[in-house]
């Protein structure tokens, strides 16, 4: 996804020079050509988030669009006063990239997780919430993103996700994928869980389960309508994310079948409210918090 972002990137920056790239003390392999081809449109801010978000603010206020760069704790929770009040108050034309989704960085410790990010970040009046699954995705939205003139919140994955998509897919804020059709349960993913997703379904299908996978890697706005027609299908739903089960991709389609009022089977899939305590690799931790095996389907019986 990291590939995915900065080569469009740069194309963006070639057709358009208010774009402007700020990084705080990272991403140097990611960022040598973009560095190279516009050094005078790329700063790197040094471990300084808060100053960072300040400077971006500034850059948008005189006409550039400025997309801000790092680990996703670093971009979103230690400099939240200032993401809050110098861009989503003020309507910034920033765009926010957080890199490692979830527990992708399970050697570095919970100070480098990414479990609340998307609660957090949602919550935040007029910030825009987007997470890409692929690198289909991460191209379509960071697109997507330069044409909106507004605060945007982009979580990207970091492992080397294989594309889903194929070339030429559009994705649209606001609207879901339907990967795979299937009418005897909807599987609906968000950010670096599409690969995951879209295995479950394979393999249920293998066990006579015909089941949709549905991309959803707009988070803000939500694609609402998607779920209530699930609903009114009658189709049993499971959401699947790498993040705290608390006020993530699961929450919010636990509220669209709330304000529904119709009852559907529902299952949520995610982080348990704690932390993780044990310092151990990206597909450790998923193992530990039970995300690398397909869940029981008994509640659809």
């Amino acid at each position: 996804m990291r590939t995915a972002f900065i080569d469009t990137l740069r194309e963006l920056a070639r057709k358009d020079d208010r774009v402007f790239l700020l990084t705080a003390d990272m991403g140097y392999s990611v960022f040598e050509t973009f560095m190279d081809e516009f050094p005078d449109r790329f700063l790197n801010t040094g471990i300084a988030e808060q100053n960072t978000i300040g400077i971006a603010a500034g850059l948008a206020s005189r006409g550039k669009i400025v997309f801000v760069y790092s680990i996703i704790p670093f971009v979103t929770m230690r400099c939240f006063e200032q993401v809050r009040l110098d861009l989503a108050y003020n309507f910034m034309n920033v765009k926010l990239v957080g890199v490692g989704a979830g527990l992708t960085y399970g050697p570095l410790g919970s100070s480098h997780h990414a479990l609340e990010d998307i609660a957090i970040m949602r919550s935040l009046p007029d910030m825009t919430v987007l997470c890409p699954g692929d690198p289909i995705e991460t191209k379509e939205l960071v697109k997507r993103s330069f044409e909106y003139d507004g605060p945007v919140y982009i979580r990207l994955g970091k492992n080397g996700e294989p594309k889903i998509h194929s070339d030429g897919t559009r994705i649209e804020i606001g609207k879901s994928i339907t990967v795979l059709e299937g009418s005897d349960l909807a599987l609906i993913t968000t950010s670096n869980m599409l690969e995951t997703g879209k295995r479950w379904v394979d393999e249920w299908k293998q066990d006579g389960i015909n089941a949709s996978l549905i991309s959803m890697p707009s988070i803000k706005p939500f694609d609402s309508f998607t779920v209530e027609n699930l609903i009114d299908d009658e189709i049993p739903i499971i959401t699947l994310e790498e993040h705290s089960v608390i006020g993530g991709l699961g929450s919010i389609v636990s509220e669209v079948i709330a304000k529904k009022g119709k009852s559907v089977k529902f299952q949520q899939i995610g982080i348990n409210d704690e932390f993780s305590h044990i310092i151990g690799g990206h597909d450790f931790q998923r193992k530990k918090f039970s995300l690398d095996a397909k869940p029981s389907l008994k509640f659809i019986e």
